[in-house]
């Protein structure tokens, strides 16, 4: 085989592998990373002098300060040595939970995503942004500790994707498991938050005492915030277990909507004690939104 030969065969061999590789990446992980796409993100420096690349500013030189750290271009230009101060970065670790809970399999309309699928896209599409700023991430779970790199996408795709797969059990309830969330770092929780609120309380209060900074998205699907339902009605638990006729559902309208008000205020109330930061998204909306304010969420929370 002549070199040129042998080079197109390497070339063929390396695509080949490339395509096997790409189809076996699971849709979601493809969706979230489109979905990243959208985003574009500065570094994650922490605006102060310290180990890094950036540079950060510079200052007088001190006793103690070793020679190499003075940048003796700027000192020459006056009578005085200047250090040139490089900006504090470190790898920090983000915790996500996308709530996989049955309430989360809910859609009121067809073409509409469940907001179990909805809180998978944005948890792994924040995975693909902050391991790309050289973070590492995790999941609030048992078995899901932070890690970096790319192989840490594959393992979160499809600890995410598991859920969607059918015959998968599909819990009552759900909650996140503060113990495995490192001190000092971030967590993203993404649920409709409409079941019993004293399991997120109780992490929040843990984590605020460990110095964890956070977010809660509540994910809705539009009928949850809207409650258009008239006439007789059958409400059913998504798990099967509770069944509910009424002949005039609109009469239930203010009762439904005064007790979804109560809800969210509890729990901006607790993410505000907590030192954490709370929103809403709905399923009819682009995810792009709610992706930038969980992003910006988070800087703010620094």
């Amino acid at each position: 085989m002549t070199p040129l030969a042998r080079h197109r065969a390497a070339l063929d061999l390396r695509r080949r592998a490339y395509e096997a590789g790409a189809g076996a990446l699971p849709a979601l992980l493809v969706a979230a990373r489109q979905l990243a796409e959208t985003v574009r993100m500065g570094g994650h420096g922490r605006r102060r002098p310290g180990a890094g690349d950036d540079f950060w500013q510079y200052r007088l030189a001190q006793p103690g300060d070793p020679a190499r750290m003075i940048d003796w271009r700027r000192s020459a230009r006056s009578d005085a040595a200047y250090v040139r101060d490089r900006e504090w970065q470190v790898a920090q670790a983000l915790y996500l939970w996308a709530d996989d809970a049955a309430s989360m399999r809910f859609s009121a309309a067809p073409g509409r995503p469940e907001k179990a699928a909805r809180a998978r896209l944005l948890a792994l599409a924040l995975a693909v942004l902050a391991i790309r700023a050289g973070e590492r991430v995790g999941l609030a779970q048992p078995g899901a500790p932070a890690r970096p790199g790319r192989a840490q996408l594959m393992t979160l795709a499809g600890l995410l994707a598991r859920t969607m797969t059918q015959g998968a059990p599909v819990p009552e309830t759900s909650a996140p498991e503060p113990a495995v969330i490192a001190a000092h770092s971030r967590a993203v929780f993404l649920s409709d938050f409409l079941s019993d609120p004293a399991p997120v309380e109780a992490a929040l209060a843990m984590l605020s005492g460990r110095g964890v900074q956070g977010v809660l998205l509540q994910i809705l699907d539009p009928a949850e915030e809207e409650f258009p339902y008239d006439g007789r009605t059958v409400f059913e638990a998504m798990s099967g277990g509770l069944r509910f006729e009424t002949r005039e559902a609109r009469d239930l309208r203010a009762r439904y909507l005064d007790r979804l008000a109560e809800r969210r205020e509890r729990l901006s109330r607790a993410a505000m004690n907590a030192g954490w930061q709370f929103s809403t998204h709905r399923t009819d909306a682009a995810p792009q939104s709610a992706l930038l304010w969980l992003h910006a969420a988070l800087e703010r929370g620094v």
